[in-house]
């Protein structure tokens, strides 16, 4: 199992280094720092001395792999790649081009994403799980159809309306709970909880039938017919052994994303004016603000990679045959 994990491991390295390396190309190669710099400043009238400046006050006016001009280690340390891309597997963000410290700003948005993405994807979770436990448990029957037409029309509404029709409903006419805005501290939960019932109910009609197409296979296996001719209990055999022998392709949707969990949610979070990682995306793309652009993507990628990781890892605590291996 040892050497399932280190194998596992050194697959992600070479991965996250292609990101990294992908990631620079387009931001400094196809998007050189001249152009970021005549994206800042307007494209029109723009003078030359402008440009340097504005690229030597953010350290774009290095050379971009190898510097001929310094001596020793600096000839690959001071260049664009180093300080740009290199820091970022130290997780060393730098500054964003309006100035601002990026890790700080991450340690500080961090938190109003989880708060909303961690209720989200536990209650979630326990909602879609339970739900197409209860469809399989009455497969064809007309309970399940029902369910699995409400799962299509659920499917087929975008998330935008369940957004809108949300604030307009429990902010706008009940005054239940405030239409965005957030308050850190236990005061949160009054922001936080439109947005959770939201994600929650948006994702009931796609999950749902995800789940239950996977107890579906595992009940047509023999193992449960077996045990079903012995005289088991359907709804034991449905809860001790169909949910036992799915986890493996549960697991493969469940625990990639639970790394990704603070990175936020783009629409909602600029819907909710809340102020995490979502937003904060957005306000950097909208503001052309490419370093904290890249950072993020490399954030990004690196916890997706963690997530595989992750998943890979929780296969050997379902599925003895990969703990042998």
């Amino acid at each position: 199992m040892f050497a399932y994990v280190i194998r596992r491991a050194l697959y992600a390295i070479p991965i996250l280094i292609g990101v990294n390396l992908i990631t620079f190309a387009l931001f400094f190669v196809v998007n050189t720092p001249d152009d970021m710099a005549r994206m800042h400043l307007g494209m029109k009238r723009v003078t030359a001395d402008a440009i340097e400046k504005w690229k030597a006050e953010r350290g774009y006016d290095r050379p971009l792999l190898y510097n001929r001009q310094a001596d020793g280690a600096e000839r690959v340390t001071a260049t664009i790649f180093f300080d740009k891309s290199v820091r970022l597997f130290a997780f060393e963000f730098g500054s964003s081009d309006a100035g601002r410290d990026i890790g700080q700003d991450i340690s500080q948005r961090m938190w109003p994403s989880l708060a909303i993405a961690l209720p989200t994807f536990l209650i979630g979770l326990l909602v879609y799980i339970s739900f197409a436990m209860l469809l399989a448990f009455f497969r064809g029957t007309y309970l399940d159809i029902s369910g699995v037409a409400l799962c299509v029309i659920l499917m087929s509404i975008s998330g935008l309306f369940y957004i809108i029709a949300g604030q307009y409903v429990f902010s706008k006419l009940l005054h239940l709970v405030p239409v965005s805005g957030y308050e850190p501290g236990w005061l949160a939960w009054r922001f936080v909880l439109l947005p959770v019932a939201i994600g929650v109910f948006a994702g009931i009609g796609s999950s749902s039938r995800w789940y239950r197409t996977i107890f579906l296979e595992e009940i047509n296996r023999d193992y449960v017919r077996t045990a079903r001719a012995k005289g088991l209990p359907e709804g034991r055999l449905l809860f001790r052994h169909v949910l036992k022998n799915a986890m493996v392709p549960i697991l493969t949707g469940v625990v990639v994303v639970l790394p990704t969990l603070f990175m936020g949610s783009l629409i909602m979070e600029s819907f909710f004016a809340i102020p995490g990682l979502g937003s904060y995306t957005i306000e950097a793309i909208q503001k052309q603000d490419f370093a904290i652009v890249r950072a993020m993507v490399f954030l990004g990628s690196a916890l997706y990679i963690l997530g595989l990781l992750l998943t890979d890892l929780s296969y050997t605590l379902v599925d003895p045959r990969i703990r042998l291996s």
